[in-house]
């Protein structure tokens, strides 16, 4: 970790927690603040970006466990007000990255607000509106397309089953459960108080602090969520265990197609259903990633929810921003899985 945190390009502040059945070992690089020499904390707040998808999941999921919704049912059956080309996509399709839905987030006009003012606020669910009509990009199941747009299309169908706002069901359903007490979905760009700060690295100049530079409104619940390295531990725990699911859904959450989550995990990736495989050397772990200016992440967690792994790091690493980093830091993922899958337990902090 130090090493990755020394190289050029690299974060400047890195920080991993590997759990086994309660018992936490910590590896820590560099700074939480440039200037401060205070190392990164397991209790410090961050952007957890893409990693937010599986939130979504969890709560489609139990929504699905509990029959207010159905893998099967459609945006045309739940959403009917979003495009009539749409209408046909399942919330299956939309968990696996199957849709065809095309990406909000590649939306000229959006781009150009976004860059015009990166704090703006956002109506979160019109946000789809950026690309109502653009096509779909295939037809839905043919393929796989890892999509923003998804996971604004699950929380509006779990808005339009329950009656009630996304940010209400993540509390009920996911935060209070897991004891998620330092999670929020925020609208602004502000961070709750102690958080890592994010920063843009471009060697040669010095790294920019965009920690408050962006307003999370522009990605809700597909990246939007604030948490901590203890709770995503804890949440990705629940979620790749399978809390609050029976056998079918839980059957169906772990059915995997071809695709990586963005930026790739370590190992081959597969896709589930707001969760990915992620096939190691050592074994297989199942989670998400996550990236957005500022922050990259991974969280991760053996099937029985006793084993858990989050790698986080202040910088944007992906293969657009830094290839050859993304490469190391992928092996380093890796490392860290076999280190988790381990027989002899971690435990203690270092």
């Amino acid at each position: 970790l130090q090493a990755l945190v020394d190289t050029p390009g690299g974060p400047p502040g890195a920080i991993a927690v590997l759990t086994v059945d309660g018992r936490s070992e910590v590896y820590r690089a560099g700074t939480s603040q440039l200037g401060t020499g205070r190392p990164p904390r397991t209790s410090d707040h961050m952007r957890i970006a893409s990693t937010a998808k599986a939130f979504s999941g969890s709560v489609a999921l139990q929504l699905t466990e509990r029959g207010a919704l159905g893998l099967d049912d459609t945006i045309g059956r739940r959403l009917p007000r979003l495009p009539a080309a749409w209408h046909r996509v399942t919330l299956r399709q939309l968990l696996n990255h199957t849709s065809g839905l095309p990406d909000y987030t590649e939306d000229p006009t959006f781009i150009a607000e976004l860059t015009a003012d990166p704090r703006r606020h956002f109506d979160s669910r019109r946000l789809l509106d950026y690309v109502a009509g653009d096509p779909l990009r295939f037809r839905p199941g043919s393929a796989y397309r890892y999509s923003n747009s998804d996971n604004i299309a699950v929380a509006l169908m779990a808005e339009a089953v329950t009656g009630r706002r996304y940010e209400k069901l993540l509390a009920e359903l996911v935060h209070r459960p897991l004891g998620l007490h330092d999670t929020s979905l925020p609208q602004g760009y502000r961070l709750p108080t102690p958080y890592l700060h994010g920063y843009a690295v471009d060697p040669p100049g010095a790294p920019e602090d965009v920690s408050t530079v962006l307003s999370a409104s522009g990605v809700w619940a597909s990246g939007g969520i604030v948490s901590t390295p203890r709770d995503l531990g804890a949440f990705i725990r629940g979620y790749a265990g399978g809390l609050g699911l029976g056998p079918a859904v839980r059957k169906q959450q772990l059915s995997f197609v071809p695709g990586s989550s963005e930026p790739a995990g370590p190992g081959r990736n597969r896709a589930g259903l707001a969760v990915f495989s992620y096939a190691t050397r050592c074994g297989t772990v199942y989670g998400h990633t996550g990236n957005f200016p500022g922050y990259t992440q991974l969280a991760a967690a053996t099937k029985d929810g006793k084993r858990s792994l989050t790698v986080s790091l202040t910088s944007q690493v992906n293969r657009s921003t830094n290839p050859r980093l993304l490469a190391t830091l992928r092996e380093l993922q890796e490392d860290f899985v076999c280190r988790l899958l381990d027989r002899r337990k971690p435990g203690g902090a270092y």
